[in-house]
């Protein structure tokens, strides 16, 4: 069910708007102004659209585009103008607010981060891209772990950024944290368009988990975006799809949380999040609760390392243009700490 894309809200229910944004281009400061007030209108617009929405989701790169310029003076800071005004447009708009920026990092390389802001205008989650689009990206990886919220009516909410969501890993890891509701923002160009919808209904279904997955929209003159809101409920139905591609387009529908509890904790067939951990749990007390995955066990210990790992061309960002890095990640594995020790 999605009550007709929320207009008919269920006592339980949380309505979910996922704003397919015309995708901008942004080279200087005050590009970067005037698409930060083009989203606090469409905040503004969502809540004008439909009175009973309770999260307004927006692409990553609302802000920046995707030139993946590291010009300083694009970059965003949390206590910045640019994240104020995102504020201020939740507390305008009583509404809740999930949006992307590009964050200096005095350290590195700007990091890829999302931000949940509540109708208080208070930041309740903030999350920095664990995976970005490798060779093509230059953001440093995130170092903040995946968080997991109490949202709208109670609601777990979880955020993964675009390609994270083509690692199984990162779904499970917010379902296993508590998350019903899974939001992955994106920026994809058509290419993506099918691993896009099959991995947002595989992340939903495999999870017990509703994923509601927006990317930017339109052209901005050298790539073209395309849109696709999903929200795909806990059991891999899509209950609301973006499909004409028409930019700034609102998909909307009605969510429930209550109904993933319900199925997390009464399905027997296909509770996967549940059986992983209990293997077999039909001929052996309570299952087996081992780790018997070596790819696991191998990147904990600082050991991840393919067959054909010698064979791999693509290793770095030089042909994306990027000079090849020369600094080392500072979260290590095991390991690598030991042995650096």
């Amino acid at each position: 069910m999605n009550g007709l894309g929320g207009l008919n809200k269920s006592p339980n229910g949380v309505v979910i708007g996922l704003v397919q944004l015309q995708l901008p281009n942004v080279a200087t400061k005050a590009d970067l102004t005037r698409q930060t007030a083009r989203v606090v209108e469409l905040v503004a617009k969502a809540r004008a659209n439909l009175a009973g929405m309770d999260l307004v989701v927006f692409p990553e790169y609302a802000l920046h585009g995707l030139s993946m310029d590291m010009n300083p003076e694009i970059m965003c800071t949390l206590d910045g103008p640019e994240v104020a005004a995102l504020k201020q447009a939740c507390i305008d708009n009583a509404i809740w607010g999930c949006f992307s920026i590009m964050e200096a990092n005095p350290g590195g390389n700007p990091f890829n981060s999302g931000l949940i802001i509540d109708d208080r205008g208070e930041v309740k989650l903030y999350y920095r891209k664990m995976h970005p689009w490798v060779p093509v990206e230059p953001w440093e990886p995130g170092d903040v772990g995946i968080p997991v919220i109490d949202g709208p009516k109670g609601a777990k909410l979880a955020l993964i950024i675009c390609h994270d969501g083509m690692f199984p890993e990162m779904a499970r890891e917010c379902a296993y944290k508590g998350a019903e509701i899974m939001i992955r923002t994106a920026g994809y160009t058509a290419p993506i368009r099918s691993s896009w919808r099959f991995t947002n209904q595989a992340n939903a279904f495999c999870n017990l988990m509703v994923t509601a997955n927006v990317c930017m929209c339109g052209s901005d003159g050298t790539f073209d975006s395309m849109g696709e809101g999903m929200i795909v409920n806990f059991d891999g139905e899509i209950i609301a799809h973006g499909i004409t591609g028409r930019a700034d387009e609102i998909i909307t529908a009605e969510v429930r949380p209550d109904l993933v509890r319900e199925a997390r904790l009464h399905w027997g067939v296909e509770n996967n999040i549940y059986q992983f951990g209990h293997r077999g749990f039909t001929a052996v007390k309570g299952g087996a609760g081992d780790c018997p995955y070596t790819y696991m066990q191998d990147l904990v210990d600082g050991r991840y390392r393919l067959p054909w790992e010698n064979d791999v061309k693509v290793t770095d960002g030089t042909s994306c243009g990027f000079p090849a890095p020369t600094r080392q990640y500072g979260g290590q594995p095991r390991a690598k700490r030991e042995a650096a020790e």
